[in-house]
């Protein structure tokens, strides 16, 4: 009934039509505008080695998800992955009720020298933690992450995105194969193949951050969105 009386329906993407179990018979009134960010908050930084300084091997590639560790995160799938890659350490901020279980899994298998718990990170340290790594990874695994704000957080500095194809808006921030790589939900051995790829393959993570970076100035821009709103507002 809500959804009738409205004149417009605002998403943040396409594929929150598409992944919708209402949007769709509703589409012709859709109109998407993205969420964004102010570029020059995540341009003007302090640049710190909040990952980095934690290494325990200089030369291993950094490998970044935040979130909260709970279930649709799949946090647990992304652990199940890491164990057989190899030349990069993954570093996890972020709190929740898995957390105690997600250590434990990197105990019983022996990969506390490559997987970091940061805990809670205060708003600078988590910029620079994104400006810091090599890539990031939302291995998300049900539709309510509907967009992943985290995606463009972390392209804002260039920065190649590992995400899932969800039934959601989440692989329509980063595209697969131009500014990252998604691979198929609840699969570890797919993702443990892309996060390898990028490890292994400096030009590539160069050339998926630079478009990533344009994304970002291109959609995701406070202040295209900001302007989108007010014509349709207007209109």
């Amino acid at each position: 009934y809500l959804l009738k009386r409205a004149d417009k329906i605002i998403v943040a993407t396409e594929g929150h039509i598409k992944g919708s179990d209402y949007l769709p018979a509703f589409k012709d009134k859709c109109v998407v505008i993205p969420y964004g960010l102010t570029l020059s908050e995540y341009d003007s930084i302090e640049r710190k080695p909040v990952l980095t300084s934690k290494l325990n091997n200089p030369s291993n590639k950094k490998v970044f998800f935040t979130g909260r560790l709970v279930p649709y995160k799949g946090v647990e799938v992304l652990l199940e992955a890491f164990k057989s890659v190899e030349g990069a350490e993954l570093f996890i901020t972020g709190k929740g009720p898995l957390e105690e279980s997600l250590k434990s899994f990197v105990a019983t298998n022996n990969m506390s020298d490559k997987v970091h718990f940061l805990g809670f990170l205060e708003t600078s340290d988590l910029k620079a933690a994104y400006a810091d790594c090599d890539f990031f990874v939302l291995p998300s695994v049900i539709k309510s992450e509907a967009f992943g704000i985290v995606q463009i957080e972390a392209m804002v500095y260039g920065k190649p995105v590992i995400n899932t194809n969800l039934d959601s808006g989440v692989p329509y921030v980063s595209v697969d194969g131009e500014s990252g790589i998604t691979v198929p939900v609840h699969d570890s051995v797919a993702l443990a193949n892309a996060i390898t790829k990028l490890v292994n393959d400096d030009d590539l993570r160069m050339k998926y951050g630079k478009v990533a970076r344009e994304r970002v100035e291109k959609y995701f821009n406070e202040d295209f969105v900001i302007q989108d709103l007010y014509k349709l507002l207007k209109e």
